[in-house]
């Protein structure tokens, strides 16, 4: 509560809204920008365990207020609305009769901008629907299943001028924004190599026993709760990187992928499949039903990205396996390299030559400004706070009318890693060409600021 005090107070007295702007250089090729509005009036579509998550940091701002909420678990709708109702804030309009109720939502004039929350396969077309009613949209990861969908994203934000920037939090974690420091002050030297992925024991979500959030059960669909009631189908049906921008995302930004750089090719495979089988039987047991599934996604997936500029980035999905979280990161170039795993850094010239260091010294040095003026904010926003600063740059960059920090283009080029990941495994890792989803503009797009503009 303190730290919630702390952050209303903060953002109250508006010394917040210049980081936000700080991040977002200018207009792309949506609308033009306008003065701040006093207060943005946001929908929400999806209150899950997400959906709350950016509620309850929403609901510390008194420049937004919450005019409508969807979601057609009514559980999920009673619970938002006794946090808002907590919060001291006006009742919302509620939406949730049935799945494409969240239209009528994006129909009233009150609703400046939307914030999706749902399972994957509702992102694109709630996504178009929201830019097609000229709302300022706020997607989650991943933004897109298939080519076709990363297209109607773009396309979509062409024809309507109203933007849309995905939530990828991890673009604002603190170590990441420091080695993104690093990277601009060119400590690595010119870059080279990356490795980055999502590596996260999510069996327990996956196959959920109906009855505890996230007990030890071995259910999926309609008898599975939360996540497991969509999330593990994805692993029955596509073996594909099915979740990939908490990794690529931020090594997308540090080498400026759509903004003198792109992503050209990608070559992935995938392991066997054994680990989500083995869960059942162990918490199951043999005869259980869903022991016989079979469960398409391979356990490992790991691809390899070519960029223009001629660097590799190794990208793995690893969900299914038990093993600590890690998100893989190796940012290296031809003066040294950093690695998450180890907490470990090697600067050619500054380091023992040939034995790591721990990072610590280095990514306080190099602690990006954003952190340093507003880091004690952000404590208990979610996520070790980077929460804070995504639905931040969201709210600012809303209010405005503006280019996000993370837009369309990257919400297209990071999701396209699902559909040639999938068509790469099933052809024996044959690489397969990313679309240029800018049209050739990432030749002449200048990359974000992200050092000089947050002052």
């Amino acid at each position: 509560m303190k730290e919630d005090n702390s952050r209303r107070k903060f953002i109250k007295n508006s010394a917040l809204a210049g980081a936000g702007i700080s991040m977002i250089p200018g207009v792309s090729l949506g609308k033009t920008a306008k003065e701040a509005s006093k207060e943005l009036r946001l929908g929400l579509i999806g209150v899950g365990l997400r959906g709350t998550n950016h509620l309850r940091n929403v609901l510390l701002r008194d420049d937004v207020r919450v005019t409508a909420i969807c979601d057609i678990d009514k559980t999920r709708i009673d619970l938002s609305l006794d946090s808002i109702k907590k919060a001291g804030k006006p009742k919302p309009k509620v939406f949730g009769k049935d799945e494409l109720d969240y239209r009528n939502l994006l129909d009233k004039e009150n609703v400046d901008a939307v914030i999706i929350s749902t399972p994957w396969l509702w992102h694109t077309r709630m996504a178009k629907d929201a830019m097609k009613a000229g709302k300022y949209t706020g997607l989650e990861v991943s933004a897109a299943n298939t080519l076709e969908e990363c297209w109607d994203l773009v396309n979509t934000y062409e024809e309507t001028g109203a933007h849309l920037m995905i939530l990828e939090n991890v673009n604002y974690r603190r170590d990441i924004m420091a080695v993104l420091n690093m990277v601009r002050k060119n400590v690595f030297g010119e870059l080279v190599h990356f490795r980055c992925g999502y590596q996260h024991d999510l069996r327990f979500v996956k196959l959920n026993d109906g009855k505890t959030a996230y007990g030890r059960g071995v259910e999926f669909g309609e008898k599975g709760i939360s996540e497991s009631k969509w999330r593990t189908l994805h692993s029955v049906k596509r073996n594909a990187d099915v979740y990939p921008t908490h990794g690529v995302g931020p090594i997308a930004t540090m080498c400026d992928i759509n903004r003198g750089n792109k992503f050209v090719s990608i070559s992935s495979n995938a392991s066997k499949s054994i680990g989500l089988h083995n869960y059942i039987v162990k918490h199951g047991g043999k005869e259980h039903p869903n022991a016989s599934v079979k469960f398409k996604q391979g356990d490992v997936i790991t691809s390899t990205i070519e960029t223009a500029k001629g660097e590799t980035i190794i990208v793995t999905h690893d969900c299914n396996l038990p093993r600590p979280y890690s998100l893989g990161f190796r940012v290296q170039g031809a003066n040294g390299l950093w690695e998450v795993d180890g907490n470990r850094i090697y600067i050619e010239g500054k380091s023992e030559p040939h034995r790591w260091e721990e990072a610590n010294k280095w990514l306080a040095e190099y602690d990006h400004p954003l952190w340093k003026k507003y880091g004690e904010h952000a404590t208990g926003a979610g996520h070790g706070g980077m929460d804070f600063f995504v639905i931040n740059a969201f709210v600012e960059s809303a209010k405005q009318n503006i280019a996000p920090p993370l837009d369309v283009y990257d919400a297209a080029a990071w999701s396209a890693i699902t559909p040639l990941s999938e068509v790469s495994i099933e052809n024996n890792g044959e690489p397969q060409n990313f679309p240029d989803f800018t049209r050739g503009m990432w030749v002449k797009r200048k990359p974000y600021d992200w050092i000089k503009d947050t002052y």
